[in-house]
């Protein structure tokens, strides 16, 4: 399994972008689906997750009313659209597969990553 995050990029705060994370394989709507970021000198963060159905989604507090997480099976693609950004959302964004039924906001469940796509959000 591979998974191809772009959509990253320089936009200034209240700015949007929309990421994108193509997976190979096609067992991709089988599986929960999420988004991380990272930031210099910190932890690696739940930012959201949609299950394998799009049903139930799940969002940090500090991105809930902003970013939006969708999926299109049919397309292997897993996005978030990112609206009201701000400088704090400045980091690398992964996209991430989880073998479970609802999101979860801990990293390690996770069994397969994307490369990373940088964020960066001016003032």
């Amino acid at each position: 399994v591979q998974l191809q995050a772009s959509g990253g990029g320089l936009v200034q705060a209240g700015g949007s972008l929309r990421l994108s994370c193509v997976a190979s394989g096609r067992t991709f709507s089988t599986y929960t689906m999420a988004w991380f970021r990272q930031a210099p000198g910190k932890e690696r963060e739940f930012v959201a997750g949609i299950s394998w159905r799009g049903g139930t989604t799940y969002y940090a507090d500090s991105v809930k009313g902003r970013f939006t997480i969708s999926r299109d099976n049919a397309k292997n693609t897993v996005y978030v659209q990112m609206d009201s950004l701000k400088p704090e959302d400045t980091a690398v964004y992964y996209c991430a597969r989880q073998n479970g039924i609802v999101p979860d906001t801990t990293p390690a469940l996770y069994d397969y990553w994307g490369q990373g796509t940088q964020v960066t959000v001016s003032s």
